[in-house]
């Protein structure tokens, strides 16, 4: 199996996270930055990152509001999904409501300090995100060690 990545759009940053090739496991892989809303450079930058590690399907973040419902936000990672369809890269929308507010509850119980923690939100949230699709793929099911 090939592995896949889980992206954390933001209007400045995309948080990537890469699964295992097994794919079970999320892990951070690394935090790209554009101009503000340059969306055809995040692009440009997510798509070297997919072709060098092999990646054959891209989960990208949905941003909803709680009661569901699409916004601008959401909207942009739609668009988004449609570039990287035209690039010809499988991809999937993914809720990813909350991830942000669980990413920053796991750096803050493992003591990370708030500056380190700027720096690699993106990232968890990602990870957030890739991890919550690959359970919901295997059934939720987990190892029993």
């Amino acid at each position: 199996m090939e592995r896949l990545i889980g992206l954390d759009l933001g209007s400045v940053t995309c948080g990537i996270a890469i699964s295992d090739p097994l794919g079970m496991i999320a892990r951070a892989l690394t935090t790209v930055r554009f101009e503000p809303d340059n969306y055809e450079e995040a692009l440009e930058k997510v798509l070297a990152v997919i072709h060098e590690n092999h990646v054959s399907k891209v989960v990208l973040g949905l941003p909803r509001h709680m009661n569901g419902d699409i916004g601008v936000r959401g909207q942009v990672s739609q668009e988004f999904a449609r570039m990287l369809e035209e690039n010809g890269i499988q991809t999937e929308l993914w809720d990813e409501r909350l991830t942000t507010v669980a990413a920053e509850r796991i750096l803050i119980s493992g003591n990370v300090k708030r500056k380190k923690r700027k720096q690699i939100i993106d990232q968890m949230a990602a990870v957030q995100i890739l991890q919550s699709y690959l359970d919901r793929q295997s059934g939720g099911l987990k190892m029993p060690f």
